[in-house]
């Protein structure tokens, strides 16, 4: 039997398998795609905001001790959009917020990040502790993509359809990369050379890191400043991507690269690099949209009636 022939008999129950899965993940892939856009405005939205020289080491550290006084700080958490410095591990069970324009205390939550954390939050467990659905979600996408590039190249026109699959088809690298990396990074999976252990040594005030941080960078590039995995880290905006350093004594060490992270949330080359998440975004929103419209009219399309049967003229002979 010919190649061509074989494809062309499983294409009707690869087009079936396609729409099903559609169906059954509909919900659950239509919130992870939508808040995969609103987060996809966040790097935008941090590298836009932040003004070099707003932010000093040493305001930074002013106004560490006027709200952390007894160096508890574990972490800092800058948000440039909203001028929004968040202090944690001072109080028990929340973050200090400090405008670091007016050195206040915030007492009432930012709008847009309250906007990225309830979408990040959605994205990766849905808001109900759900992400293993997210994870299986994620599988069925590249799966329905992977049954599209089976089902081989289509035939274009202006249609809904057609367009469904112009859209699959142009875009397929950059939209089959958002799912593969996201499940890569539900998996632990990097790519990056294993962290090297630092040697011993005393703990790194939070004062202490900061000036470290500012005698290398701009500290209204910083994203945060943490421990993670027995390190205390930096992730500062340089150059357009985000980059993540080891903090000591001694200085700034970079670590490596973590692509997979950088390319899920679009931050390795600045606003080039989000945007070209927030077109991915877009693109997987009409593929859902019309994909639901083709098997909408499909199902509910009225079927013309069948002609009523005539009952057969019955010929007489005088």
């Amino acid at each position: 039997m010919p190649p061509q022939m074989g494809v062309h008999m499983i294409k009707p129950w690869l087009l079936r398998l396609h729409r099903w899965l559609t169906l059954v993940f509909a919900v659950p892939l239509a919130v992870i795609v939508v808040t995969g856009l609103v987060l996809s405005f966040e790097p935008m939205a941090q590298i836009g905001a932040a003004q070099p020289g707003t932010l000093t080491a040493e305001r930074v550290v002013d106004l560490l001790q006027r709200h952390d006084p007894e160096g508890k700080a574990r972490s800092l958490t800058f948000r440039a959009y909203e001028h929004r410095l968040s202090i944690g591990g001072v109080r028990p069970d929340d973050t200090i917020d400090v405008d670091v324009r007016t050195g206040a205390e915030l007492t009432e939550d930012g709008t847009l990040s309250n906007l990225f954390y309830y979408s990040r939050v959605l994205h990766e467990t849905l808001m109900l502790d759900l992400g293993w659905l997210v994870h299986v979600s994620t599988m069925a996408m590249i799966l329905l993509m992977v049954l599209g590039i089976a089902m081989g190249w289509p035939r274009l026109a202006n249609t809904v359809s057609g367009w469904h699959k112009g859209v699959a088809w142009n875009l397929l690298p950059i939209l089959i990369l958002s799912p593969v990396t996201g499940i890569l990074l539900a998996w632990g999976i990097n790519f990056s050379a294993p962290a090297v252990s630092p040697a011993p040594s005393a703990p790194l005030a939070m004062v202490e890191a900061v000036r470290v941080v500012g005698a290398a960078h701009d500290l209204s590039s910083m994203v945060w400043i943490r421990g993670r995995g027995g390190r205390l880290l930096a992730r500062v905006v340089d150059g357009g991507e985000y980059r993540v350093f080891a903090v000591s004594r001694e200085g700034l060490v970079p670590t490596s690269r973590n692509w997979v992270r950088l390319l899920h949330e679009g931050n390795f080359a600045g606003h080039w690099s989000a945007l070209l998440n927030v077109v991915t975004s877009l693109a997987l929103i009409a593929l859902m949209a019309t994909g639901l419209v083709i098997w909408a009219r499909r199902r509910f399309r009225k079927r013309r009636p069948r002609p009523a049967r005539t009952p057969p003229q019955v010929v007489t002979t005088a």
